[in-house]
């Protein structure tokens, strides 16, 4: 015999958001609400089910250049913070150039790979 449990309001919520996300097309308002999850239920198995989604939503709606872009200048400021941001530096070259002549040698291709 099956016992079925009640659902948690954690699970209400996730199931909220995943509708919003994935049957009204709601990409906003799913975001939202994941994040209200994960704020009120952060240890909560559907919080990390959340965070998952937030990164769907955050791939499907930044094209991933700019995504890339916004990355590389986050882990920057936290080298900055913590101190680090000079080590490993190429010669004479500040960060923003780093960038660029490590661009010149690899570039992305549209498809998430190098190319």
């Amino acid at each position: 015999m099956r016992t079925e449990t009640e659902p948690t309001e954690a699970n209400r919520q996730y199931a909220a958001a995943y509708a919003a996300h994935y049957t009204e097309r709601d990409l906003p308002l799913a975001l939202q609400l994941y994040q209200k999850l994960m704020a009120s239920h952060p240890s909560a198995q559907e919080a990390g089910y959340a965070r998952m989604q937030v990164q769907n939503i955050v791939n499907a709606v930044v094209p991933k250049p700019e995504l890339l872009e916004a990355q590389i200048k986050l882990v920057l400021v936290h080298f900055e913070h913590d101190g680090r941001l000079d080590a490993g530096r190429l010669s004479g070259a500040q960060p923003s150039e780093e960038h660029d002549q490590v661009q010149g040698e690899d570039h992305w291709c549209d498809d998430g790979g190098q190319g």
